[in-house]
This record gives C-alpha cells, structure tokens and sequence, in this order.
C-alpha cells in the first residue's frame, strides 16, 4: 500500500516542503496495545514548534469532555495542511506503522498519554488491541461524537472484530473521507 501510494507522498511533501518550515514529517510519542509507547508518523500540517502553543490553546478546545483537543479553525494549521487533513492524506505516513506492527489498518485511534492520563478506568479498555488509521468512530461521525461515543464505538468494535467488520469499516472509510463529513 505504501508503494501504491509513494506518489502522493511525493506530491504531499513537496508542497509542505515548499509552502512552510518544517520537517515533511511529524513524529509524536502515542500509546498502543497494552498501553506501550510508540512514535507515529503522518504528514506535518501545523506550522513548526506548534505543540509548545498547546497550552495557550487548550481554553478554546471545542471538543467536549475535555480528553480530546479539536478545534476547526486552529490557527496553527498550514495552508496545505488544511487541504492535507480535510481529505485525511496526512495519515498516510501512519501505513509505517502498520509495517512496523506497532498500529493496523483498523482500530481505536492512538492517544496521547496526556490523554490516556485523563480516561476513566473503562477509556483504558480501548488500549486492548492495537490502534488503528481509521475505525468505527471515523466512519460514524468523526468530530461530531463525544470522547464517550468514540469509547463505545471502540469497545463495540474490539468485542466484534472480524476480517469482514474491518473490510466493512475499510469499505466505509471511503466515503467518508471523499465526503469530509466531520473533519477538521
């Protein structure tokens, strides 16, 4: 899939190289499977350094429940790396992941352990399998859901999983990124 996809992260990297400083790439510390650290990649959308304005940003976090960061119109955000996440190219790198076995194709969305620190005791039953690029609660709505809804849809997936479950949610995550419904 990586090889499949090698000339779009050529385009991709070529207009963040070109359009801000910065890395192509974005590495970040997240927690897997059985709660173990793991470094993920995607394409870098924010401008450099924009983990140290986090904290001054964290007042206008729309997510509610506050376990989650989201915020549609950030201001650290790109020019490109607006287009870049609005049609989820920037999770492209996360395919290395996969190869390195440390995510698959279909899981619960790797946290931060910032936010792993903040879960109620059933959150951490969500860290039971490894993380996944896309899952059931980026097909069923995205940021529209709340941190709990997101929780659900990841205990119902692990309590169901199977080869067809994921090739559905794989089949599913289609239109929901041509359609960008709740991305940001």
């Amino acid at each position: 899939m990586a090889i499949l996809t090698a000339p779009i992260w050529l385009a991709i990297s070529l207009l963040i190289k070109t359009s801000s400083r910065g890395p192509v790439l974005f590495k970040q510390e997240r927690i897997g499977r059985a709660g173990r650290p793991f470094t993920i990649y995607k394409f870098r959308t924010m401008v450099k350094g924009a983990e140290l304005l986090m904290p001054e940003m964290m007042e206008r976090n729309e997510f509610a429940g506050g376990v989650l960061f989201k915020m549609r119109n950030d201001p650290r955000v790109t020019r490109v790396g607006r287009w870049v996440r609005r049609w989820s190219l920037d999770e492209l790198p996360q395919l290395l992941n996969v190869l390195m076995g440390d995510m698959s194709l279909v899981g619960p969305r790797p946290p931060l352990a910032s936010e792993v620190a903040l879960y109620q005791d059933w959150h951490r039953d969500r860290l039971e399998v490894h993380p996944g690029i896309t899952g059931l609660w980026q097909v069923g709505g995205r940021s529209e859901l709340s941190f709990d809804d997101y929780v659900r849809l990841d205990l119902f997936y692990i309590e169901n999983w199977s080869v067809i479950y994921d090739l559905f949610i794989l089949g599913k995550t289609i239109p929901a990124v041509l359609f960008k419904k709740g991305a940001f």
